[in-house]
């Protein structure tokens, strides 16, 4: 009664308790009654009866409707949760580990047979029951799982089902329709396949049409050469300039003919590194070599600073000399009349590195994000006019072959910093001097 909180039945307990408690005590100091008539004592002791009965009644019939309230509301409780679980969009069931369905809440997505589904199983639904199974297993030993599936009622359809490991060997799934979600993700890879089919057909393309280009371009090379040089005797001096202007357009064009070639075929992955053990100073030399005359003509002062003694590397002796070109290119193009732009090479704990500066107009911070991107170009129109806008992709491509990286630094008015690092470096051979071991920060310029 104390538990249950039966105040009246608890008062009556108390007081039946004292009223005993007096009589006690009145029995042990002398205090007694006079005994009732035995007719007396016999209605009183029915009436103690009565009143006693009546209390205990009282208190188990209100625990007992406690007891029943409490059970209302848990029942109540339940059925609003299992309306809940039954009315919302997706079908959530409970499974045993092999498939079988203890409990099946929600709408069952379109083509999945509910009958079937509890009296057989998850695997019985699906195209394939296997992948299902596999998935119950995953879930059963991991935790969780997620698989795809066409339903056997309507293989146009797609169901995801997400399994989650609960207590004891019971596996709960939440069985979803996603047809639409399937089909849009078929459709982005059907996309993405178009796309790279068309990006292989276009770099190609490029490629056969690039060495195509190449055979008669060099033939008209060799022929403008043969005159400008008056191999076959003398020619009036305007036909000399025409041969010049002729030979040196081939030459324009045929730098942009092997960079596109060269690009398509590094996006079509069949671009190939002929690496070889060789100085690098060698290559980077050639280079400048080339670019001297346009330098000059160009009134821009241009400087080589190598170590005096030899830079060994593993690498393709073309690729870095074509990265060399690039570079001293692009930064002539942007260098005005006057200024200088410097080439560093130099190594240091397995890796070559090439600087190549400027003192040109340098690249706004828009036109620097987009730079090392096929076709992109920065500057004026003008300046844009000079190239494909390959340059600089194809240095950073060669550079990555190499398992290096190419970086940027320029700010208007301040020129440009090109640098590339290459994990090539060989290590020089042991050998030691009276003046000490090789210095690489000791740089020799080239002219």
């Amino acid at each position: 009664m104390v538990m249950g909180r039966n105040r009246p039945v608890l008062a009556g307990v108390m007081l039946s308790a004292a009223a005993a408690g007096l009589a006690a005590v009145g029995q042990l100091l002398g205090l007694c009654l006079p005994a009732p008539e035995p007719m007396i004592s016999l209605w009183l002791g029915l009436l103690s009866i009565v009143i006693t009965g009546m209390s205990i009644g009282s208190g188990l019939v209100r625990a007992t409707g406690r007891a029943h309230g409490v059970n209302g509301r848990s029942n109540g409780e339940l059925a609003r949760l299992t309306g809940l679980l039954s009315g919302q969009p997706h079908l959530v069931l409970a499974l045993y580990p092999h498939g079988k369905v203890r409990a099946m809440y929600g709408r069952a997505p379109e083509g999945v047979n509910s009958t079937a589904l509890a009296r057989l199983g998850l695997q019985s639904v699906a195209v394939q029951p296997e992948v299902v199974a596999l998935a119950l297993r995953v879930a059963s030993t991991i935790g969780r799982s997620e698989v795809g599936f066409a339903p056997v009622g309507a293989q146009d359809r797609w169901v995801v089902a997400s399994f989650r490991r609960a207590e004891g060997d019971m596996v709960l799934a939440v069985l979803r329709d996603a047809t639409t979600e399937h089909a849009r993700e078929a459709a982005l890879d059907q996309a993405r396949i178009d796309a790279e089919n068309l990006a292989n057909g276009k770099s190609r393309f490029l490629a056969n049409m690039s060495h195509e280009l190449r055979t008669p371009l060099n033939a008209i090379m060799g022929f403008s050469d043969i005159m400008r040089t008056r191999l076959f005797g003398p020619m009036p001096d305007k036909y000399g300039e025409y041969s010049q202007l002729i030979h040196e357009a081939g030459s324009h064009l045929l730098d942009l003919i092997n960079d596109v070639l060269d690009m398509s075929k590094i996006e079509a992955d069949r671009f190939e590194l002929f690496r070889e053990p060789f100085d690098a100073r060698e290559a980077v030399s050639a280079a400048l070599r080339l670019l001297r005359l346009q330098a000059d003509a160009a009134n821009v002062q241009l400087r080589g600073l190598l170590p005096q003694q030899p830079l060994e590397i593993d690498a393709d002796r073309r690729a870095l000399k074509q990265i060399v070109l690039n570079l001293v290119s692009n930064a002539l193009k942007f260098t005005p009349k006057g200024g200088a732009i410097s080439v560093t090479a130099q190594g240091f704990e397995g890796v070559f590195e090439l600087i190549v500066s400027d003192t040109g107009v340098g690249i706004s911070p828009e036109d620097l994000e987009r730079l090392g991107r096929p076709y992109e170009q920065a500057g004026d129109s003008d300046r844009r006019g000079l190239g494909t806008g390959l340059g600089l992709s194809l240095v950073r491509s060669f550079a990555e072959l190499h398992g290096g990286e190419m970086s940027i630094e320029s700010k208007l008015g301040e020129g440009t910093t090109v640098t590339i690092r290459l994990p090539v470096l060989l290590p020089p051979p042991s050998r030691q001097t009276a003046g000490g071991p090789d210095n690489v920060l000791a740089f020799t310029p080239v002219r």
